[in-house]
């Protein structure tokens, strides 16, 4: 902490003292306010200073202080609450001796209440005539940069109560993160979709290719994992007979940190009977377009630089043709579809390539690296890439001409995945060969491969129908939505590494709690 900051939590201090001093209440429990800020803003922004002096409006309320002006009997305040701004105007003579005295004392970023009514300056600037003031808080930390707004990233990450009180932009990207995941909830519910809740802890972790955090229930002396997918929960319930289910649902996985992937992140997940992978993207283009007219009131949006409709249809993009197409134009020589089919080829493409393959990685998992290495970041407007290999979709349904291909899409906007969805595999003995296949490949080193799932099988075994379903990064989503270049930039607290203080000279190391992370 700066001297100059020091110095101005002192005086802030001093100013609170006194405000006790004079009897005032320093932390009052509540204050009637007959609106906010934005709603009186909303219903008589827009008035004339005639139309206001004919027909007086008085209001009741609060906000926090952005702005003090003082000119000795005539005083002007910028409240604001987070989303609107509005003035304050008092005249000694016009409210109560103890109110001025609050007045004198007030610092930026305390919260007060103001009544009076509504009128425009001599300027025209809409504001309260108060006839009351009234001390909420007091603010003994500064806000930063004078109030006109948080620059320096990390700290908006890690103290996100401050990024909302002074950036509007970051307010509205969370605003249109709710409008988002409220129009999804409606989208869904008008198809008789239900929403349900799976568990959060895990016996085993499944439903994605993840690695997981682990956690021990000391009860049951049992481990548990925290889910990294709701999936195979929600299937379950479709054996039961719930033929339309969605769960917008928090996962976590124990991987990397980057501008797209956070441990902790929300996602949706629904399922429907009788449906197939072509009737999930079909349905998923109307969904993303409905919550982008939703959130945001247009279906086309802007992200770095770039204008992405989002009017389907989307193209369509098989899997091994766009890597074997880009993987020719990268080496100069030709590279074909079957070659990323035999193992021993698509190895060679992918040394060529300088891309790293795992020890036990079959083509279907090497043609997989390849597209994600050559082709993901250019797929900026919506594309659904389709045909996975079935080595690299555990609980996928196989094409009926193809069985080294599955019904499996990927939707991609921005340059990322931001769905991910399939026919669901509902055979049980095909579904534990795939589970053995899993296994084989954790004993080669892969720790993100399924385990079997005893339970699941034996739900399969009591008949699955034939199912689609789809995941949905709630998250990127929302970034598209935004223009926002990271995932922490939605997510209100991110993950990030814990800061780490220079200790006292002879104290231990000490680290602030875990709360953010690079």
């Amino acid at each position: 902490m700066s001297h100059d900051e020091n110095v101005q939590i002192a005086q802030r201090r001093e100013n609170f003292e006194a405000l006790r001093a004079l009897g005032v209440v320093p932390y009052p429990n509540r204050f009637d306010a007959s609106d906010s800020l934005s709603a009186i803003v909303a219903a008589h922004g827009s008035r004339t200073g005639e139309d206001l002096d004919a027909t007086p409006t008085h209001v009741r309320a609060a906000g926090r202080v952005l702005s003090i002006r003082s000119f000795g009997k005539a005083n002007f305040l910028v409240l604001s609450d987070g989303a609107s701004r509005l003035q304050v105007y008092l005249r000694q003579d016009a409210v109560p001796a103890l109110d001025f005295q609050v007045f004198s004392l007030l610092d930026f970023g305390d919260v007060v209440g103001a009544e009076g009514r509504l009128f425009r300056t001599r300027t025209g600037e809409f504001s309260i005539w108060a006839s009351r003031l009234v001390f909420l808080v007091k603010s003994f930390r500064p806000l930063p940069e004078k109030w006109h707004g948080l620059q320096d990233v990390e700290t908006r990450y890690r103290q996100r109560y401050l990024d909302l009180m002074v950036n509007e932009d970051s307010r509205r990207v969370f605003e249109v993160r709710s409008r988002t995941i409220a129009a999804i909830r409606t989208f869904l519910n008008e198809r008789g979709f239900l929403e349900v809740e799976t568990p959060m802890m895990q016996p085993m972790a499944g439903g994605a290719l993840a690695r997981p955090f682990v956690t021990h229930h000391n009860a049951l002396d049992i481990p548990l994992y925290l889910r990294i997918a709701p999936e195979l929960y929600l299937k379950r319930l479709v054996v039961g007979g719930l033929e339309r289910v969605y769960e917008i649902n928090r996962n976590f996985r124990n991987e990397g940190i980057s501008t797209q992937h956070n441990p902790e992140f929300t996602m949706l997940e629904y399922y429907e009977a009788y449906a197939d992978a072509g009737k999930v993207m079909a349905d998923i283009e109307q969904l993303v377009v409905h919550a982008a007219r939703a959130a945001v009131g247009r279906e086309t949006v802007t992200f770095g630089g770039t204008d992405i409709g989002l009017t389907p249809p989307y193209p369509r993009l098989a899997l091994r043709e766009a890597a074997a197409r880009r993987a020719s134009e990268r080496l100069g020589r030709a590279v074909s579809e079957a070659d990323l089919r035999d193992r021993d080829t698509a190895a060679g493409v992918a040394e060529a390539l300088g891309i790293d393959v795992l020890p036990g990685a079959g083509a279907g998992r090497i043609a997989t690296a390849i597209f994600e290495a050559l082709c993901e970041a250019d797929l900026v407007q919506p594309t659904f890439v389709v045909d996975f290999p079935t080595e690299v979709s555990p609980l996928a349904k196989q094409r009926p001409d193809d069985p080294d291909t599955v019904e499996r899409f990927e939707l991609y906007i921005g340059g990322f995945e931001v769905s991910n969805g399939f026919s669901e595999l509902n055979d049980p003995a095909e579904q534990r060969r795939r589970f053995e296949a899993q296994l084989r490949q954790r004993d080669a080193g892969d720790a993100e491969a399924h385990g079997m799932d005893e339970d699941y099988i034996r739900a399969l075994e009591f008949g699955l129908p034939p199912t689609g379903g789809v995941g949905v990064g709630i998250d990127r989503l929302v970034m598209v939505l935004t223009d926002s270049a990271s995932i922490r930039d939605v997510i209100l607290f991110p993950l990030m590494r814990p800061r780490r203080r220079r200790p006292a000279e002879g104290a231990g190391p000490e680290a602030e709690p875990p709360g953010a992370g690079e």
